[in-house]
């Protein structure tokens, strides 16, 4: 299976969850937030189409404590390669946080079953913040789920 990409940023990020993580950006984005900081992921036909097995690979040789938080763009846009992608990072001992606008009844059972971390809500500009860990407005939470 395959599934369209933004960028991977490997073994950098303190703020997108608990611990030195590796960022990996899916492309396509259904929800288009006023002040969004990623809009070059909005549309999913400008993304990388890469194979799951492979990108799978690559992040076990080059992610170097196993923590990786999935954010995009709407990674549920792609739920289908979403799950395929968790599952098999879940399999190798990840610690993963999936970063979505939507709510958390929106996100499959399956995914919050192989998740550790959860951050809900759509960035809302108005209530930008720059204390509350982990989140880019206060209406947004971050959640441990496992």
């Amino acid at each position: 299976m395959f599934m369209r990409i933004n960028s991977i940023r490997y073994n950098n990020s303190v703020v997108d969850g608990p611990g030195i993580r590796t960022v990996f950006f899916m492309q396509g984005c259904d929800l288009h937030c006023k002040g969004c900081q990623n809009r070059s992921t909005w549309d999913i036909e400008k993304g990388k189409k890469v194979d799951i097995d492979e990108l799978v690979n690559e992040l076990n040789k080059k992610v170097f404590n196993k923590k990786i938080t999935i954010s995009g763009g709407e990674p549920l846009m792609q739920k289908e390669a979403l799950i395929e992608f968790v599952t098999k990072l879940n399999d190798l001992g990840f610690d993963i946080a999936l970063y979505t606008g939507h709510q958390k009844e929106d996100v499959p059972s399956i995914l919050l079953d192989k998740v550790k971390y959860l951050k809900t809500g759509n960035f809302i500009q108005e209530l930008k913040t720059t204390v509350k860990p982990f989140v880019g407005s206060e209406n947004q939470v971050f959640e441990e789920v496992k």
